[in-house]
């Protein structure tokens, strides 16, 4: 898992994967990310998708979250994961 989103009373918010470092770092950057809800705080972050933090920043983080958990997979776990698309693998 690299992500949960939440749709509740008080608006949208997703949880990502995070380095502790960068974490801290995001916190202490934008007031909309706070420490992992009903997560481990150390490596994960909720960010609150209230419209204060830039689209690409946001994208950056998801991507960020996905590949913390997909280089801990097994080789044969990422190979499966791959879409070959062109000249690169994406994955789904």
């Amino acid at each position: 898992m690299f992500a949960t989103l939440v749709d509740g009373d008080d608006g949208a918010r997703m949880n990502l994967k995070c380095d502790p470092d960068e974490a801290s770092f995001l916190r202490d950057t934008f007031p909309a990310v706070q420490p992992g809800y009903h997560m481990n705080k150390t490596h994960w972050n909720t960010v609150l998708l209230d419209g204060s933090i830039p689209r690409g920043e946001i994208e950056r983080m998801i991507d960020r979250s996905y590949g913390l958990v997909v280089r801990k997979l097994s080789k044969a776990e990422r190979t499966a994961l791959e879409v070959r698309h062109g000249r690169g693998a994406i994955y789904r």
